[in-house]
């Protein structure tokens, strides 16, 4: 199978999940276990997707979530477990991706292809191994939701963080840090802006102009940030990688079976998009 099978699968499906970071639904069910959101949105964030390793710490979730600076995982993790439980935090998850989804999918999640959708994307899952993909080995180890629309959100769950475990390896294999790996996601200029993504992330002004000298130095990018020759040549190999990692899940399902997938969660995608689902708010 073409690896760029697995990057058009992942586009696709993307929206469906990654609502779920921006949807005010989550924020709504994550306050509504007692942590305080509005005073630290990541509050929601780090906790909500951390729950499925279980009872970890700030330092596991900068291992694994990888781009994330020390200071911004202590400060999401703060008091997590004391407030609520792992499996108290998956099941809100899952209440604010009902709600979320039905607001703006609507009707399109009681058609027939939604249960098709979910049984094409359980059957990648099983292409997954979980040797070296704590995330995706934490979600897979869940239970399984009833509902089609949810079974669907925690299958495209289980093949996102599979190919995001795969990303963080291709990173490592290259000598990328997580600072450095942001860096290049803004020198891409496909979705982040600097400011945005080093707030997010939790970096300094110091730290991002350090990582950014550290990968002029390595000849990967220009004085102004922007990628080399050299630079854009690594960023491409780390993501044909991420491709290459990802594949198993597809050759399991097969490129019909992909196609169709990716056929029936478009205009769930679509109207994820159009509902807004993945601004910033």
């Amino acid at each position: 199978m073409d690896p760029i099978v697995s990057r058009q699968c992942w586009k696709t499906l993307e929206p469906v999940h990654a609502m779920i970071y921006f949807a005010p639904e989550a924020q709504e069910e994550y306050a509504a276990l007692g942590f305080d959101v509005a005073g630290n949105q990541a509050a929601g964030y780090f906790p909500a997707r951390a729950a499925a390793l279980g009872a970890v710490g700030p330092g596991v979730v900068q291992a694994t979530f990888f781009n994330f600076s020390a200071i911004a995982c202590v400060f999401g993790m703060d008091r997590a477990w004391e407030i609520a439980t792992p499996t108290q935090l998956v099941e809100a998850r899952y209440r604010a991706a009902d709600r979320a989804l039905r607001r703006m999918c609507g009707d399109l999640l009681d058609a027939p292809g939604v249960v098709e959708a979910t049984d094409l994307a359980r059957t990648a899952t099983t292409g997954c191994s979980p040797e070296g993909r704590p995330l995706y080995a934490g979600n897979a180890s869940l239970e399984w939701p009833d509902v089609p629309h949810l079974a669907l959100f925690h299958a495209i769950t289980i093949l996102r963080e599979y190919r995001g475990d795969g990303h963080v390896a291709a990173l490592v294999v290259e000598g990328v840090t997580g600072l450095e790996a942001a860096v290049m996601h803004v020198a891409q200029a496909d979705a982040w802006t600097r400011e945005p993504l080093r707030k997010t992330r939790g970096y300094t002004t110091e730290e991002w102009d350090g990582a950014i000298a550290s990968l002029v130095r390595r000849g990967w990018l220009e004085q102004d940030a922007g990628f080399t020759d050299e630079g854009r040549a690594v960023r491409q190999r780390i993501e044909d990688r991420t491709d290459v990692l990802a594949l198993p899940a597809w050759e399991a399902l097969g490129e019909q079976g992909c196609s169709r997938l990716r056929e029936l969660v478009r205009p769930l995608s679509s109207a994820v998009l159009a509902g807004g689902g993945l601004k910033i708010r």
